[in-house]
Order: C-alpha cells, then sequence, then structure tokens
C-alpha cells in the first residue's frame, strides 16, 4: 500500500540546459509530498511539463533528475523506477489521461468492463450506473469513437475508479465538460475518497474540477 510519494529535486531532464526553467515552479527542482488521503491540484501553464509530471508520477517515463520515491506499507521507501509498474498500476495508482485512451470501437460500458476484467473491482450493473449519473444512460452501448470529446470523458474517469488504487491521477478531466457534469464528477471522486482514503491529484490548466484541495501548486 503505497502511502505517500516524495518528489525530491525532481526536474525535466529537458530543462537541464534551459537557463531559469522550471525556477517559478512550486513543484520542479523543489521537495514536494503527496499524502494518501489528501487532495492537490497542480496547475500549469502551456509548456510547463504538465503531461511529463503526469508520466513520470504513473512510472510512463524516466527522464528526471533528481529521485521520486514511495513510502509503501509493506516494503518501506523505495524509489518508484524499483517497482514493476504493471502489478503498481493495477493496484496503487490509477490514471485519467488528458488525451483518454478510450477504445473507439468498443461502448462505454465495454471500455470500462474491459479494464475491469484486470481487477475485478466492479460489475457491470455498477459501471452502468456510473455512467449513467453522468449523463450517459443513452450512449451506454454506443461505440466511444461515436462519443463526444466531452461524454468520452466521463467514461474514461469512470474508468479511473473503478479500479483499486491508493492514488489517482487526473490529467486535465473537466476540460470539455459543463459545469454540472464536473460538479457530479466531483461529487463521485469525494465519496471515493471518503470510503477509502485515497490521495487525488488533479492537474488543469485553468478549468479546475470544482472539488475541495488539501494542497495548490503551481507547476
Amino acid at each position: 500500500m503505497i502511502e505517500r510519494i516524495k518528489f525530491n529535486d525532481v526536474n525535466l531532464k529537458a530543462f537541464a540546459d534551459v537557463p531559469d526553467a522550471g525556477a517559478s515552479s512550486e513543484v520542479w527542482g523543489s521537495v514536494v509530498e503527496f499524502l494518501k488521503g489528501k487532495s492537490y491540484l497542480v496547475e500549469a501553464g502551456s509548456g510547463r511539463g504538465k503531461s511529463s509530471f503526469c508520466a513520470f508520477l504513473y512510472a510512463l517515463r524516466s527522464d528526471y533528475t533528481g529521485q521520486i520515491t514511495v513510502v509503501d506499507s509493506n516494503r518501506g521507501v523505495l524509489p518508484l523506477q524499483e517497482y514493476d509498474a504493471v502489478p503498481l498500476r493495477r493496484t496503487s495508482f490509477s490514471m485519467m489521461f488528458q488525451d483518454l485512451r478510450l477504445f473507439p470501437e468498443l461502448s462505454s460500458v465495454e471500455n470500462v468492463l474491459l479494464n475491469n476484467q484486470l481487477t475485478g473491482y466492479t460489475n457491470e450493473d455498477d459501471v452502468r450506473s456510473m455512467l449513467t449519473r453522468l449523463g450517459l444512460g443513452e450512449k451506454l452501448d454506443t461505440p466511444c469513437g461515436q462519443l463526444s470529446f466531452g461524454q468520452q470523458q466521463r467514461v474514461a474517469f469512470v474508468r479511473s475508479l473503478c479500479q483499486p488504487f491508493d492514488f489517482i491521477l487526473l490529467d486535465e478531466p473537466i476540460s470539455h465538460l459543463d459545469g454540472d457534469n464536473a460538479t457530479i464528477m466531483a461529487e463521485m471522486l469525494r465519496e471515493r475518497q471518503q470510503k477509502d482514503g485515497v490521495g487525488v491529484i488533479v492537474t488543469s490548466i485553468g478549468y479546475r474540477l470544482p472539488y475541495e484541495y488539501d494542497y495548490v501548486y503551481n507547476l
């Protein structure tokens, strides 16, 4: 079980030869901890490395300087790079990607259940109920390639909830949503956080998920 994540003087290797790159950041080149049970908003302007930040956290990339460590209740303190990324993403980290990464030929329900087959976290009735709550009741069996981007965002969000995790990372989750659906998304996320005590990390370039954040950082 991952209890905390620590960025210790982490910076993008691409910034290494750029004078003052990341100088105004509260994350790059700093010591920052993300604690399970807390919620974080990481705001970033264009070109500030938000996608890299997400990829580093999710162990998709390692092209950074400094060190990312995790405190594991079973294994102690370890560098993130020492973990086998596949089981880590299956049980400890969940992510909603900015580009969503849905299968366009599969329906909303099928996209969520495909991921759920790896974890057995929930069942089809609950998946349909969650999607319906986000206004997709008439689109449950529609191929995702025929949905609007905002509708696809809601599918990707439900998929990110339908697995076990200690931390969930949501990369610009509401860029194409109206206020009502953003509020419902926040309610569903809050329910999960209160139920399981998970850590929540949300990124934004200006349009915030309406959530009660414990910490707000400028990337």
